[in-house]
């Protein structure tokens, strides 16, 4: 059975976890969670692939590329998500289905992180769990794998 992809998407700063601001983001750095969520999707036979760039033009283009590469996208747009109507266009140009993670609880924090670009147009959100957020997001990925399997 050839192996699902899915594309694991991280905004800027995210590659300082583990050393920002660890009450709000804990301590597991991005190299650590990345390697936990690739056992992971080894377990449910996805081929998990993971970008990180604090440069909103090089998610834009790792987002265009994708398209017909990848099943699902699981994002976490940090800063950008509350600023980029251009990552928006992205997503839905390449019309892959994504689910918008955040560490933190948005809605808990100061008013403008309130306001997400992405969330009326992704497949689900996931906020304020911590990381497990994004290990939530590759279970619910994997199970609509399955399902449009029995589809097909």
């Amino acid at each position: 059975m050839k192996k699902k992809t899915v594309l694991l998407i991280n905004g800027p700063n995210l590659n300082l976890l583990g050393k920002r601001e660890t009450k709000i983001y804990g301590k597991t750095t991005l190299k650590k969670l990345v390697k936990k969520l690739k056992k992971k999707a080894n377990v449910f036979k996805i081929n998990l692939k993971t970008f990180q760039s604090n440069s909103e033009s090089k998610l834009i283009e790792k987002i265009q590329i994708s398209k017909n590469l990848v099943k699902y996208i699981i994002i976490n747009a940090s800063a950008y998500t509350h600023t980029s109507i251009a990552l928006r266009d992205a997503l839905l140009s390449v019309k892959i289905p994504f689910i918008e993670v955040h560490i933190s609880n948005i809605y808990s924090r100061e008013n403008f992180r309130a306001n997400s670009w992405l969330s009326d147009i992704s497949s689900g959100i996931i906020c304020g769990l911590g990381t497990k957020g994004y290990f939530l997001a590759l279970d619910a990925i994997n199970e609509k794998i399955i399902k449009n399997k029995n589809n097909c």
